[in-house]
């Protein structure tokens, strides 16, 4: 406590004091509120809209500005069905082992790279709509496979 105040209150006096001077300097050299940007004219008199960048490009090609050649109609094409991937179509469980080569010699890493390699291949997301089911039923079978192949090296 200063002189009868806390420390804040005393902190909280001084930036008071503090903006009420450099409120007075500032006033004393600047006129508030009037952008630089306000200006009615340009240099020699001109009207603002006379002054216009693309001025020059209009007196050179005289009065008329020609008109850009139409773009051609693109060809509208109807868009090909997407084509399934053959290994979508394996989606019993022993095709699924069999794509995955899970032997008992797989050790943990290699059977989350096996998990890792076969997502990237078959998950969801990355096929086209009407091949999700097929990926979802696949990813599910495969890592039911890998699952149980971990608990077996667990024990």
């Amino acid at each position: 406590m200063l002189f009868g105040q806390s420390l804040f209150q005393s902190v909280l006096d001084r930036l008071d004091t503090e903006d009420e001077k450099s409120s007075k300097d500032e006033a004393a050299h600047r006129i508030r509120g009037l952008n630089v940007s306000f200006v009615a004219t340009v240099l020699g008199g001109e009207p603002a809209e006379s002054s216009r960048p693309d001025d020059a490009y209009i007196d050179n090609l005289g009065n008329e500005i020609p008109s850009p050649d139409p773009l051609p109609e693109p060809e509208l094409q109807e868009p090909q069905p997407p084509v399934m991937p053959d290994h979508l179509a394996r989606t019993s469980r022993e095709e699924v082992a069999t794509d995955l080569a899970i032997s008992p010699q797989s050790t943990l890493q290699s059977l989350h790279e096996k998990r890792r390699a076969f997502a990237k291949a078959n998950h969801p997301d990355s096929v086209a709509p009407p091949f999700r089911e097929q990926a979802t039923t696949r990813m599910m079978i495969a890592n039911q496979l890998i699952d149980e192949a971990l608990r077996r090296l667990a024990r």
